[in-house]
């Protein structure tokens, strides 16, 4: 069975939203750690609505103080 997509994306999108609550950072906050990463990017990586490149993945993980291995650690219901 092939998971699209789409799937994939909102699946991620909550992994980081939660990732995000859990450590106690504000999107404004990634964004501040991150510089490179705007808060509507986050905000469209959070509901599942932006393919992620890997520059952008990377300034993820930094904006959220994480090792990037982390953003993956998700499962796909």
């Amino acid at each position: 069975m092939e998971i699209s997509n789409e799937k994939i994306l909102k699946q991620f999108g909550k992994h980081v939203k939660q990732l995000r609550k859990e450590i106690g950072l504000s999107q404004d906050d990634i964004v501040l750690n991150a510089r490179k990463i705007t808060k509507g990017t986050v905000s469209d990586i959070e509901n599942g609505k932006r393919n992620l490149s890997f520059t952008t993945l990377m300034d993820l993980a930094k904006g959220m103080k994480i090792h990037p291995k982390a953003l993956f650690d998700f499962e796909i219901e």
